[in-house]
């Protein structure tokens, strides 16, 4: 079938050269990516626009930039084994299909995970697995992992996530800090986890065991 979105692809990867993002994998992977069959169909027409969008049951497909700044930052090799917190609408479980060897993602809205199966199957993308869960408790048959992605925001590091990581392996996930969130990469070295800044983010609470819970969120 014609693909009528691909020159919207073309001016979204555009944009992301233009904020900055310059990995050649992770530009290729948003252009093989099908964006608008992850996203409501009355917003198919935004879906290449960068900027984040509603999904429903209060949570939102991520901006753009602000996913390949995450993939970027990751600089995969290909062969990794990768875990997602957060499948969301599946569009980023789908980008990372591109980048790496395997991908476990966990979402814990049953309705949301099922849409996720279907947009990855209608985008021909079958190397992924969702599950339904609290992601904050991670997932150990499958540990350790060489990258774990958190996509919602976490009043701290949920403490079964470090422990998962594979020496050398990268957590990066959205933190409450006060008023503002701050997007913080968490690398494993032996023994020792090193905390890097990435700068101001906005992401949805994450709810679970280690994150908020049954608290409110902020």
């Amino acid at each position: 079938m014609r693909d009528s979105y691909g020159g919207y692809r073309a001016r979204l990867i555009e944009q992301l050269r233009s904020n900055g993002i310059s990995d050649l994998a992770v530009l290729r992977a948003f252009g093989e990516t099908q964006r608008h069959l992850f996203v409501p169909d009355a917003l198919r027409h935004r879906a290449y626009e960068d900027v984040s969008l509603p999904i429903g049951m209060g949570q939102t497909i991520s901006q753009p930039t602000t996913q390949a700044r995450f993939l970027q930052a990751l600089a995969f090799k290909g062969d990794e084994r990768v875990l997602e917190i957060g499948t969301g609408s599946g569009y980023q479980t789908a980008l990372l299909t591109h980048l790496v060897e395997q991908v476990l993602s966990i979402e814990r809205i049953p309705d949301l995970a099922r849409a996720a199966r279907r947009a990855l199957q209608a985008a021909g993308i079958h190397a992924a697995t969702v599950m339904i869960g609290d992601g904050t408790l991670g997932w150990k048959p499958l540990a350790p992992y060489d990258a774990i992605l958190v996509s919602a925001v976490s009043p701290s590091v949920p403490a079964p996530l470090p422990a998962q990581l594979a020496d050398g392996g990268c957590l990066i996930i959205p933190i409450q800090d006060g008023e503002r969130q701050e997007l913080r990469r968490l690398v494993r070295n032996g023994n020792d986890i090193v905390h890097h800044s990435m700068g101001a983010a906005t992401f949805v609470p994450l709810i679970g065991v280690h994150g908020y819970g049954d608290q409110t969120a902020p």
